[in-house]
């Protein structure tokens, strides 16, 4: 069996740079650890920490390909974020002008979560810690 940690980092490809900044720092307020632009790449690498622990890799490229479909497509389904109160931080979204889904509960553990989409439509979820 391997001896693994925790999970080091998730790894985003935005298709509007610019955009998934904003959205990933200005909107969830994730904070950057530290931005870097790789000339031979034509991409930008963004580290993002939540609460001081590295959880984001965002990457532009150019031309990168659309995600297949919303969430059943093969790779990575969703991203989630445990919250305090599901309904306050739908609150919040709606001031950054954010739809999310209706709050629904969890039947195998009774607690409520929500999904919104960030600016290329990679599901987000928040579920009540």
């Amino acid at each position: 069996m391997l001896a693994l940690q925790h999970v080091h980092h998730i790894a985003i490809i935005g298709s509007d740079y610019e955009v998934s900044k904003r959205f990933y720092t200005k909107v969830l307020g994730l904070t950057v650890i530290q931005e870097v632009y790789r000339a031979e790449r034509q991409s930008y690498k963004l580290d993002l920490a939540l609460h001081g622990q590295y959880v984001i890799e965002l990457f532009s490229f150019p031309n990168p390909p659309a995600r297949p479909s919303r969430p059943e497509a093969t790779g990575l389904r969703h991203l989630a974020f445990a919250v305090a109160d599901v309904q306050a931080t739908v609150d919040a979204l709606q001031k950054h002008g954010i739809e999310a889904e209706p709050i629904r509960t969890d039947e195998l553990t009774g607690k409520t979560f929500t999904f919104i989409a960030d600016p290329d439509g990679l599901p987000i979820e928040f579920y009540a810690s």
